[in-house]
């Protein structure tokens, strides 16, 4: 486990999965990150590359070559090394083996950055292409938030909330699916919360690249948080159904899971991202907490 901290802030990362395991208000002791309970979800942000989501029947084929990998990629399941450190920020580092490769051909490194500022911690993904030829990837975030904040507050008591707001497409579900040809134009900027909310899993909105801050706030609860989103092309928010967790996942997200029509061509995949060879991707997202 690696800490960082500054005046406000402490964040435990751990090397297991770069795993952002707590965040503390050292203000007021409050812990904002969901601290893993095995019988509900046994996570708390978990990175996910080189996948986002499920591949249909778990399998994808590139140059003629079938390759098998469950939801959201291995990224979340192997030990990063620490490329750099200070007091209020630390690199993490993964990079391609030979169990990597019996998975996902690619040669790659992907870099974790968090750094703490004030009361943000922002989150840095780099991914790097040493290779030379054409690497295709997806990535994103899948942070866990606890809910409710504040002691005396309930789950319901919080909504979940979008700026800019606008209309935005909402994609359909097929099981563990995202079917684009059920999507539909939305207005939904400021949702309360309930456990029931995602008895059909994960609601999935297009953000088309645009800047976009999603908040859990309470008009009687005193304490919140907002995730800003950087250049994502889609959004995911989850919590656990139907044996109910008191959190909610806000998840940005360069890449999306296969429709149920999916071919399995990698290079044919809805969301993924084409990397030239030497080239570098670079994305995040920042997480304010009041």
């Amino acid at each position: 486990m690696v800490k960082i901290e500054n005046e406000f802030l402490s964040a435990e990362i751990n090397l297991h999965g770069a795993e952002l395991s707590s965040l503390v208000n050292k203000d007021n002791g409050i812990e904002y990150m969901w601290q893993a309970d095995p019988a509900i979800w046994a996570r708390h942000a978990p990175v996910l590359f080189p996948i986002v989501g499920a591949l249909k029947d778990d399998q994808y084929t590139y140059q003629g070559k079938t390759y098998h990998m469950t939801r959201h990629g291995f990224a979340r399941d192997l030990d990063f090394t620490v490329a750099k450190q200070s007091a209020d920020a630390v690199d993490l580092v993964l990079t391609d083996s030979a169990a990597t490769h019996e998975k996902y051909p690619f040669a790659f490194k992907l870099t974790l950055s968090y750094k703490l500022d004030d009361h943000d911690i922002s989150v840095r993904y780099t991914v790097e292409n040493p290779a030379d030829e054409t690497m295709y990837f997806s990535i994103g975030a899948h942070p866990a938030f606890n809910m409710p904040l504040d002691p005396d507050a309930q789950f319901e008591d919080y909504s979940l909330n979008f700026e800019p707001e606008l209309e935005r497409q909402r994609v359909g579900l097929v099981g563990k699916y995202a079917d684009f040809n059920a999507a539909k134009t939305v207005n939904e900027n400021h949702t309360p919360l309930t456990h029931d909310l995602f008895k059909d899993d994960a609601l999935i909105y297009v953000l088309n690249g645009r800047d976009t801050t999603l908040s859990l706030e309470s008009k009687t609860a005193q304490h919140g948080v907002a995730l800003r989103v950087i250049g994502a092309p889609y959004v995911g928010v989850w919590s656990n159904y139907p044996k109910p967790g008191n959190y909610v996942c806000l998840e940005p997200w360069w890449g999306v899971a296969d429709g149920p029509d999916a071919d399995g061509d990698l290079i044919q995949k809805r969301g993924i991202n084409e990397l030239a060879p030497r080239a570098d991707f670079k994305a995040g997202f920042n997480v304010s907490i009041y």
